[in-house]
């Protein structure tokens, strides 16, 4: 028997095994809202109806992965960032789907890994896949996630990644630490490849902004 349970950033063209008909065939669907409407509209929700087990089953699987700490932004889960995609049920099998930030991003392999042991540790046979598109973006973090960044001294990125000057035109960027808008860019690069450094000129202190991507 074949349960899936998702809980997932919508998607749009994304690859993941579909159940298959009969009376043994059952899914769960648990979305977020954290994906931007404009690059990938929100489809219709449907949630049939699971034996309570199924849904326990699901429901602590997907806690278990959402509970890993980014490797570089510890202040921040990789369900706060959007990288979590989804966590189903396969037979049995607890399977996540994660999206790395970037294609280069060193910290992929950390992040899976982590996933896979939290799974187990939870008590599932678990697999991690990593699905590259859509692409991550960063209108996905979620509001929560922003006000984390922001209280640990990181500005959170505007949410306008389908802007040409998303990456590296951004020029009003508030200060994580008085709020101030007075602040200039040092460097293009940060404390990881994902971040600028950025200086406020009404309270004189240093700090990353999270660049939108």
């Amino acid at each position: 028997m074949s349960v899936r349970a998702e809980f997932s950033l919508p998607l749009e063209g994304r690859v993941a095994a579909q159940p298959t008909g009969g009376v043994a065939s059952m899914a769960a669907t648990f979305r977020s809202d954290a994906a931007p409407e404009r690059a990938h509209p929100t489809p219709a929700r449907s949630v049939p109806t699971l034996p309570s087990r199924g849904r326990e089953d699901a429901a602590h699987a997907y806690a278990a992965a959402a509970s890993v700490p980014d490797p570089e932004v510890p202040c921040v889960t990789i369900a706060d960032l959007g990288i979590l995609r989804s966590v189903e049920i396969e037979n049995g099998v607890a399977v996540a789907r994660v999206t790395p930030t970037y294609s280069g991003c060193p910290a992929v392999l950390a992040i899976e890994l982590a996933v896979e042991a939290a799974l187990r540790e939870a008590g599932f046979e678990a697999r991690v896949e990593r699905v590259v598109s859509p692409p991550w973006t960063t209108d996905w973090i979620t509001e929560e996630g922003r006000e984390r960044l922001r209280a640990y001294g990181i500005a959170p990125p505007a949410k306008a990644s389908n802007s040409v000057r998303a990456l590296f035109g951004e020029t009003d960027v508030a200060c994580p630490k008085c709020g101030s808008h007075e602040t200039s860019r040092v460097a293009e690069f940060g404390s990881t490849a994902c971040k600028a450094l950025y200086r406020c000129e009404s309270c004189k202190e240093p700090f990353d902004y999270f660049k939108c991507i």
